[in-house]
């Protein structure tokens, strides 16, 4: 999918109401890692642990390596998700896991800075985000999970159209332990 890559090189791949999602790049370090840092307290129920170097300078540019190499085989497509004229980094919105054949589905994972959550930034970026696996990768099928106790993440994609589907026990490895997770999917037809 080469014409993917040139694609991803624009300055603003997304843009949905008063957010524009484009893909990471060295230059977004600082506003990064400060909004991460920031926000620590915030994100680390619902995420992974955190290796100790997770904010340095080393560790994003390995981080944007592995995207670059995730986006040119087809497997993953990282968004950063700017406000204020793009000038603002507020978060970020993941399609991992692109399966092609007779499946044609991702997964979608985000994560959105303290300073910026509950403002319906997360509803405009994964519509935009949407919109793009259906119409420009071609995708069928779009998968989330949450933690039973994110409501607020329940209700951003029952928002944007996404069914609850199931319930994974022990599913994903959050904030050090094993938890279970409500499993969401949104197919084309929806």
């Amino acid at each position: 999918m080469a014409f993917l890559s040139g694609l991803l090189s624009d300055t603003h791949l997304l843009t949905s109401g008063p957010v524009s999602l484009r893909h990471p790049r060295m230059g977004d370090y600082e506003a990064w890692s400060d909004l991460r840092r920031q926000s620590r307290a915030f994100l680390e129920r619902w995420e992974p642990l955190w290796p100790v170097d997770e904010l340095t300078r080393t560790s994003f540019r390995l981080r944007l390596k592995r995207y670059q190499r995730d986006m040119d085989t087809d497997y993953a497509y990282p968004f950063f998700i700017f406000v204020g004229n793009g000038a603002t980094l507020a978060g970020g919105i993941n399609l991992s896991n692109v399966r092609r054949g007779v499946s044609q589905t991702a997964t979608v994972g985000y994560w959105m800075g303290a300073p910026f959550a509950g403002q319906g930034i997360m509803t405009h970026a994964l519509g935009a985000v949407t919109a793009f696996c259906f119409n420009e990768l071609h995708l069928h099928r779009l998968e989330a999970a949450c933690l039973p106790v994110n409501e607020p993440s329940m209700r951003l994609l029952r928002k944007c159209g996404f069914e609850e589907e199931g319930y994974a026990r022990r599913y994903l490895k959050i904030h050090g332990r094993w938890q279970d997770h409500r499993l969401f999917g949104l197919s084309a037809e929806d």
